[in-house]
Formats: structure tokens, sequence, C-alpha cells
């Protein structure tokens, strides 16, 4: 069966702060081509772009625009890219509503309820939840430690 991803995960990729996220994220996503198990929804692509070009505090960003925009391109060869319609908007409203999400996670939860998707795999949601017919599922829930 195959799981939508969250921006989250693309960009960890890529974030080499994080080493353990960067290792998860990498082994999944690698995963997700062997299998074709993994489906990224437009907004994560474009969320990607601009999260990794955006200088970070006293440093450089993640990657330069032309490394970006490459690894943006390698994503729409690599997998299944999902897009919106007028019915997956509509859902997304109910489901800002229904589940108090934030209208950017709203939208990417009704990407894996309109497209029949079991799992959302990203570290925004809680961990294991039922929304809908979709279980979110943090692939980092294991390597955070509580504050």
């Amino acid at each position: 069966m195959a799981a939508l991803v969250d921006t989250n995960i693309l960009v960890y990729r890529f974030d080499p702060r994080f080493p353990n996220k960067q290792q998860i994220a990498s082994e999944l996503l690698r995963r997700g081509i062997e299998e074709d198990s993994i489906r990224v929804p437009h907004q994560a692509i474009v969320e990607f772009v601009a999260v990794v070009t955006r200088p970070l505090i006293g440093e450089q960003p993640l990657l330069t625009p032309d490394e970006a925009r490459r690894e943006a391109e390698e994503f729409l060869a690599q997998f299944t890219i999902l897009y919106p319609n007028e019915g997956l908007l509509r859902l997304a409203l109910r489901g800002a509503a229904a589940y108090r999400l934030n209208w950017f996670d709203a939208h990417l939860w009704a990407y894996a309820e309109h497209y029949g998707l079991s799992e959302l795999v990203s570290e925004d949601f809680q961990h294991d939840r039922l929304y809908g017919t979709v279980r979110a599922v943090n692939p980092f829930s294991q390597t955070e430690t509580p504050q």
C-alpha cells in the first residue's frame, strides 16, 4: 500500500543538522522508490524548494536554487506526484474544521484521504492517530526525546 509523504521527509533527506532524521528520511525515500510505495503531493515539491533554498539562521541554505530545482526534478521522475482538484480542496476545508488542522496540514491530509492512501508520513501530525481513513505515521517518533 502506498503512503503520502510530507515536505519534512523530503527536506530532512538534505539536512545534515539532524543526522538521525536524515538517515531515516533517506532510507524511507529509497525504499519508496524501490517498492513504488511513496506518493508525493505537488504541494510538498513546492514547499521543498522554498524551504531548502531559504537561508538558515547564521548559515547558508541547505541547497542552492540550482540544486533544489534539480532535486525537485528528480522527485518528479522518481515518485508518483499527486495534484489537487476541487473535491480535494473541499475535503481539505472540511478536514481543517473536523480535525482542527491548519490549512497546509488539512490540505496534505486531504491528498491522502482523497487518493485512498492509508498512511500519511509526517512529523507534523499526532503519531498513530487516525484522521478519517488515514493513519498519521511519524517515522522519527523513536528518535525524538520528550521535552
